[in-house]
């Protein structure tokens, strides 16, 4: 399988800039319970910016690519006036082991495997809002590789995966439901979120995207009992769009226990139960 994915600069450090849109794209190979094998490098950079900073934000980059034992085979750059970075990735999987976007059904679990907020975060850390201390949990987040999620879910058998990328939670949820035919309920009290999150989607301190989103996604997604102010809040939360977010895997019921002891044992911290999938309406999510 082929991939590429590339962005500008969501951090502040050359390096890390480089790791983070690394483990981005190899994100796309890890969703599907592939091995990656081979990368290049998409580069866009102004001079002005000099030969150290592109080298830092390349070197992040290998290092992520080497971590996840995949070779770094070279790539191309041109020069533009607004930073850009990220991979073309090489990967490949046994056909009757790829995990697809599809195929989740009634009663499987779904496992998120990383905190969620980047993206409000990020706003907030542009704001003035957060400080690097409290933005780094949120950077090594980003980061972190999803191949502890991958091999999770070939030891499991997952029916159907996604990564948590630019749609959010419930917008990649809504996409392997509608392919699915299935439907999903999410626990809202068990979602793994970042420090201060709800709080800062409650001041309305989130990325422009996230607006559209929650429009595009109000007719898909179900929060009952809230007050318009509390639901508009959370809805900022479930459509935050995510940079190199986790893994959100449909695992058969009698398998949760292995996913969890296989993704424990090779992170070193438990995946997050966020919900079932369900019988109902194609791509429906309800939120309790």
């Amino acid at each position: 399988m082929l991939t590429l994915d590339f962005f500008t600069p969501v951090v502040d450090d050359p390096y890390e800039f480089g790791a983070v849109a690394a483990a981005n794209a190899l994100s796309d190979v890890f969703a599907m319970g592939a091995r990656p094998l081979a990368a290049l490098n998409i580069l866009a950079f102004p001079c002005s910016l000099g030969k150290d900073v592109v080298a830092e934000v390349l070197r992040g980059g290998a290092d992520k690519v080497g971590e996840a034992g995949a070779l770094l085979a070279g790539g191309h750059s041109i020069e533009d006036d607004e930073p850009k970075y990220g991979l073309a990735v090489f990967g490949t999987a046994r056909p009757d082991r790829i995990v697809r976007n599809s195929g989740a059904r009634p009663g499987d679990a779904l496992f998120c495997t990383k905190a969620l907020g980047t993206g409000i975060a990020n706003a907030a850390f542009r704001a003035g809002l957060r400080d690097d201390a409290g933005m780094r949990p949120v950077i090594d987040s980003m980061m972190e590789l999803n191949r502890a999620g991958a091999e999770a879910m070939l030891a499991a058998g997952a029916h159907a995966a996604t990564d948590v990328t630019g749609f959010g939670l419930v917008g990649h949820l809504h996409e392997m439901l509608e392919a699915s035919g299935v439907a999903a309920v999410l626990d809202w009290d068990a979602l793994p979120l970042f420090d201060g999150v709800l709080d800062l989607s409650r001041d309305f301190c989130r990325p422009g995207k996230t607006f559209g989103l929650i429009e595009w996604a109000g007719a898909f997604t179900s929060l009952a009992g809230l007050d318009d102010a509390e639901l508009d809040a959370r809805m900022g939360v479930l459509c935050d769009p995510q940079t190199s977010g986790g893994l959100l895997a449909a695992v058969p019921p009698d398998a949760a226990e292995a996913f969890a002891a296989a993704f424990r044992e090779a992170a070193g911290r438990d995946p997050t139960l966020v919900g079932r999938v369900t019988e109902g309406a194609p791509g429906t999510i309800t939120v309790r």
